[in-house]
């Protein structure tokens, strides 16, 4: 009896460590995420596996080109903050204000909307998968306190603006802006940088190439956005400006 207390004792002493040692890897992972550029991302890698897979005829094609902040037009970092999280400067990685009226619009009867910070979106697609379940919102919840801790909020818009999805395969600004501007990530126009941040909620589904009236309308909300919050001023690490 004694013995198999003694061999449940070191196995969850084991078990503990082994949990310990991943959390120690994951918060190692986000510091390093700090000074070195990923060379992917949790979703790229999903959607290539994915692709081996694919009955589609056409081979899959993954575009992405890192590029340094500087090297982004200044008119898309403020329109995805003005589409996706408007007081992005302003929290600390979970927006609660937004959370609360999303839960209170679902008990009106409204369609429940997302609450995502771009501080969980860039946990989420660069640490995790696509999908839903409580384990994959635990993790996104843990990666997202560290990134928050630990990178400057330059950082954490550098990171989502180079790994966001913003059509099938087309990752990052660069990539962006080559495929549907033919142009470089630096030289986006107010319009073009608000028509990607448009896309960004359903890449695979609006298209910034062949707008529909959806995109389009969202495109001149999202300028607005933008000129409501004062433009590059509410970016306050932003000096282009």
């Amino acid at each position: 009896m004694r013995g198999r207390r003694g061999f449940w004792r070191r196995l969850l002493r084991r078990a503990l460590l082994a949990v310990l040692g991943l959390l120690l890897l994951s918060v190692l992972m986000v510091a390093a995420a700090r000074f070195v550029n990923p060379w992917t991302s949790g979703y790229m890698l999903q959607a290539r596996v994915a692709s081996w897979f694919d009955a589609e005829s056409r081979p899959f094609r993954m575009r992405q080109q890192w590029r340094d902040y500087s090297d982004i037009s200044p008119h898309l970092a403020l329109a995805v903050v003005a589409s996706e999280d408007q007081r992005f400067p302003l929290h600390h990685g979970f927006d609660f204000r937004q959370i609360q009226a999303a839960i209170e619009e679902a008990g009106r009867g409204g369609r429940m909307r997302g609450a995502s910070t771009i501080s969980q979106q860039v946990a989420r697609n660069l640490y995790l998968w696509n999908g839903r379940s409580w384990v994959r919102k635990g993790l996104e919840a843990w990666f997202t306190l560290w990134i928050e801790t630990l990178w400057p909020k330059q950082r954490i818009l550098e990171v989502y603006l180079n790994i966001a999805e913003f059509g099938p395969g087309i990752h990052g600004a660069e990539a962006a802006a080559q495929a549907f501007f033919n142009q470089h990530a630096a030289k986006l126009t107010r319009a073009q940088s608000a028509r990607l941040a448009a896309v960004l909620p359903n890449p695979k589904r609006l298209s910034a190439a062949s707008p529909g009236p959806y995109v389009l309308q969202r495109e001149q909300e999202i300028q607005r956005q933008m000129a409501a919050l004062g433009g590059m001023a509410w970016l306050p690490w932003d000096q282009r400006r």
